[in-house]
């Protein structure tokens, strides 16, 4: 393979509502039209040079176009809970006693077992709950009375972890770098966790604690899900009872918040917002032998994005008795049939490619070499 030769890929479903939340970025360019197909246009030397001043300027500012934003595809992965729960970093907030450790273990439980969860699909992973405020004994007897016997290898807990900037970080990393399918990590509580000392509660410090955390979610590519209190005050705003400034819903991907109106019901509110994904209000109600939280109903149905032609079109194309195809964009505007110039139905294949792998497991590969540029479609099975 020629060494100029750059492949960029999308390997794995978005996330968020529209199931196109970009994780980390590529450089891949748009195909444009044919003659630019056949002909791609290189930077000479002394582009290249005055691009490498620029950036060595102390004061220079990196900046990307629409046009390139466009021409990019960007990789993304795949939910934990359809509809509900993304790879990032939230805040699960709620009063003390209200029941927030029992939902947790019933999210860490489902998430890996890989079972529905109030009929959102959930897949399957190895889950890390740092229960910092149990023992064993008292895990113990919550998980059997709510799961019974149906124990699973996929969920790990520990009761002791280290705090934030003083070795958490690298436990966790080290964590998922042993068991590659991590998908969730519980930290309950965010408390427990916070570096001692300094000004803990003025908004820089509430998101720079998040957001420390928010990055080793990036980084490994899992939800961090953080467990924290509210206040006693009420709020218009209901995400405002959440304890400490705005900083810490500032930093974190989203949140829930888990309310009842006494404490001794058996029913409770969830709410959920999120920064790419539908906000939601589920109606639970606990059972009262096994003390699971199950779903009353939701007050908003999820929305459901409308089918895209194209990638309806491509799906076609791509089936079990043909599951490859290579060409160039102008090819695929031809097999496809459709009116579409080939840049612009390469720009629609660059900026929904997340949701072509997410609903129907084509994985879109935009590469170039000296032949020209080129795409590549690919059916994967489901991930789990």
């Amino acid at each position: 393979m020629d060494s100029r030769e750059t492949k960029r890929t999308v390997p794995v479903p978005s996330v968020g509502a529209d199931g196109e939340q970009p994780i980390s970025k590529t450089t891949t360019p748009s195909i444009a039209e044919e003659m630019t197909e056949n002909n791609p246009q290189e930077k000479s030397l002394e582009e290249r040079l005055l691009e490498m001043r620029r950036m060595t300027d102390p004061a220079y500012l990196p900046t990307i176009s629409m046009n390139e934003l466009y021409q990019n595809v960007y990789q993304s992965r795949p939910p934990i809970i359809d509809g509900l729960l993304y790879p990032g970093t939230y805040l699960f907030a709620g009063a003390p006693k209200v029941g927030k450790s029992f939902l947790m273990a019933q999210l860490a439980y489902h998430v890996s077992m890989g079972l529905p969860l109030w009929g959102y699909p959930v897949h399957k992973g190895t889950v890390l709950y740092l229960a910092l405020e149990d023992d064993h004994r008292r895990l113990q007897g919550r998980l059997y009375r709510m799961f019974g016997m149906d124990g699973t290898n996929d969920l790990l807990f520990a009761i002791y972890a280290k705090q934030l900037g003083l070795g958490l970080e690298e436990q966790l990393k080290k964590f998922v770098r042993q068991h590659p399918d991590t998908k969730l990590i519980i930290i309950d509580t965010l408390q427990k966790v916070r570096e001692v000392g300094g000004d803990k509660y003025s908004y820089a410090n509430d998101y720079e604690v998040v957001g420390k955390l928010k990055r080793l979610a990036d980084d490994c590519g899992i939800c961090l899900l953080l467990v924290h209190h509210t206040r006693k005050q009420q709020a218009d705003d209901k995400f405002d009872m959440i304890s400490g400034t705005n900083g810490l819903l500032g930093a974190a991907d989203g949140a829930f918040l888990l309310q009842k109106e006494k404490r001794t019901d058996g029913n409770a509110i969830l709410d959920v917002a999120g920064r790419d994904q539908q906000d939601q209000r589920i109606y639970l109600t606990k059972d009262k032998e096994r003390l699971v939280w199950e779903l009353e109903r939701l007050e908003t149905e999820p929305w459901v994005e409308p089918p895209d032609p194209v990638l309806e079109a491509v799906a076609a194309l791509v089936t079990a008795d043909s599951p490859t195809w290579g060409g160039t964009a102008t090819a695929l505007a031809a097999a496809l049939q459709t009116d579409m110039k080939p840049n612009a139905l390469a720009m629609r294949l660059n900026v929904r490619a997340g949701r072509l792998a997410a609903e129907y497991h084509i994985r879109y590969e935009n590469s170039r070499s000296h032949a020209g540029r080129s795409i590549t479609l690919t059916l994967e099975p489901p991930q789990a």
